[in-house]
């Protein structure tokens, strides 16, 4: 029995000594930070109008890239090992790739930048750069003004999403599309469109959906404009702003699964009041017969339970050609007699008057005579469920009511998107998930709580830059300071401003 039981014990004993010996894994990198209390520890000044839309962070160099549209089209790469002391130490010209660069991803010492090209109705180009040495890695060919670009979490993919917008007079109205760059395999693209939901056409209009471009073409008249991916690299969530809509991407298999219409918000309801007056010198919330249409611009994802959880800033855009006009005030259209009684003194300034509408909607039966009214965008951020594209929350008219209490509310875009919501950014700051939601007409950031991404509640309201386009969070495992930071460019006068939170 001992002759047996020897070499046993021998063999458990190596076994307990390989396994003893191999390196304990690397404990989570963990600050406890509290989300309420950021504040600004530094700025830095690129430029004017177009200058800093967008940024994107490397660890492994400590650079901020920065998208500068301003005087000559470039990237430009800003020293960030003190984020209280930044400077622009080079820049990556963009003039032999295209015309403008609209946004900028970086993963593994690597920047890829989307890149329109001159003429804007032509395929667009992705470029990657090397973030140590700035040299070339790589240039592909994409869809039509690529808008946004990101990294797959992996590092296995790069997307696109290709907005696609028409000339002026709508001679050249290429398709919208997203373009899928698969990283591995020596960056091979694959560029799909919408073409495979034409069918459902009616359908998704009667849900919210907007399709009307000049002459109505479901694929030329999609406009994606962002995206989001979970966290296991396998699907992505793209915005339709224009057409007020989530498309669902299946990454590994290249191809659209799903389009969501987001519907309409309802200003005449509690807690959905606006202020519709650019007129009446005052921040006077009221309920009103009209429809928001939400029309997200940036999106986030935050996976909880199981279910993905899609964060929109629901800014709003309009179509403005040419060929095209989509907007008039209210006192400039004519109103249905039996739908709105007293029309004569909703169409005062002093009510509806001056609120700028879509002339695409609202005139179901084609008389010339609006039965309903809807507006560009929501004047909020919303959540929803990224497997049904149904909402979990809405902000309703809270953006605007912190704004006005902080004394930044501009009574000046009452009449049109107020605050406009336009970036949005979701994170883990200590043991907190937390949202942050750029307002390009406040010039400001709202900090929400989103631990129960179904009930955000509100923190803090930072004051940025003019116009904050780009909104960053850089984790504390990946910081030079070792604790989180919140990085807002804004394009309308070139400023960077960085945040941070008080440990606990």
């Amino acid at each position: 029995m001992k002759h047996y039981l020897l070499p046993m014990l021998f063999c458990v004993c190596m076994f307990s000594c390989k396994k003893d010996s191999s390196p304990a894994p690397e404990p989570e990198f963990f600050v406890n930070e509290d989300p309420a209390t950021f504040a600004e520890i530094g700025t830095i000044d690129i430029g004017d109008v177009g200058a800093a839309e967008i940024t994107a962070f490397d660890p492994a160099t400590n650079r901020l890239f920065v998208v500068n549209n301003g005087t000559v089209n470039k990237i430009d790469v800003v020293d960030f090992k003190d984020p209280s002391k930044m400077t622009v130490v080079n820049s990556i010209s963009m003039a032999p790739y295209g015309g403008a660069v609209n946004s900028l991803s970086v993963f593994d010492g690597k920047v890829a930048a989307a890149i329109e090209a001159t003429d804007k109705q032509a395929n667009g180009k992705v470029a990657v750069f090397k973030t140590d040495d700035l040299s070339e890695v790589k240039v592909i060919s994409v869809g039509a003004l690529p808008d946004m670009i990101t990294y797959s979490p992996d590092g296995k993919y790069i997307l696109t999403a290709n907005e696609g917008e028409p000339n002026t007079t709508y001679t050249n109205d290429p398709a919208g599309s997203v373009s899928i760059i698969s990283v591995a395999d020596n960056y091979s693209v694959t560029t799909v469109d919408f073409s495979a939901f034409a069918g459902q056409k009616a359908d998704l209009m009667s849900k919210g959906f907007r399709i009307f471009g000049v002459g109505n073409d479901f694929v030329k008249d999609i406009e994606p404009e962002y995206i989001t991916i979970s966290a296991d690299s396998k699907t992505a969530w793209v915005t339709l702003q224009e057409n007020n809509g989530i498309a669902k991407i299946d990454i590994a298999a290249k191809s659209i699964t799903n389009i969501f219409p987001l519907g309409f918000k309802d200003y005449n309801v509690d807690g959905n009041e606006i202020d519709p007056s650019d007129k009446d010198d005052k921040f006077a919330p009221a309920k009103w017969p009209v429809k928001g249409i939400y029309m997200p611009d940036a999106i986030a994802v935050l996976e909880q339970g199981g279910v993905p959880y899609l964060f929109t800033a629901n800014e709003g855009d309009s179509r403005e050609y040419t060929a095209l006009t989509e907007v008039k005030r209210v006192k400039d259209i004519t109103l249905d007699a039996t739908a709105f009684p007293t029309a004569a003194t909703l169409r005062g300034d002093a009510q509806l008057g001056r609120l700028n509408i879509t002339t695409t909607l609202g005139d179901a039966n084609g008389d010339g005579k609006f039965e309903a009214l809807y507006s560009l965008g929501a004047r909020s951020f919303s959540v929803w469920n990224g497997n049904t594209g149904t909402q979990v929350f809405d902000s309703k008219n809270e953006l605007d009511a912190k704004v006005y209490a902080a004394g930044n509310y501009d009574d000046g875009r009452s009449d049109d998107k107020s605050v406009e919501p336009e970036g949005i950014t979701v994170g883990k700051i200590g043991n907190k998930n937390v949202a942050f939601v750029g307002m390009e007409r406040a010039d400001a950031v709202a900090v929400y709580d989103v631990t129960d991404p179904t009930k955000p509640s509100f923190l803090q309201l930072l004051k940025c830059g003019d116009a904050p386009e780009g909104v960053l969070i850089i984790p504390a495992k990946n910081s030079p300071t070792k604790k989180s930071l919140l990085v807002v460019s804004s394009e309308n006068d070139g400023v960077i401003k960085v945040y941070t939170p008080n440990t606990i």
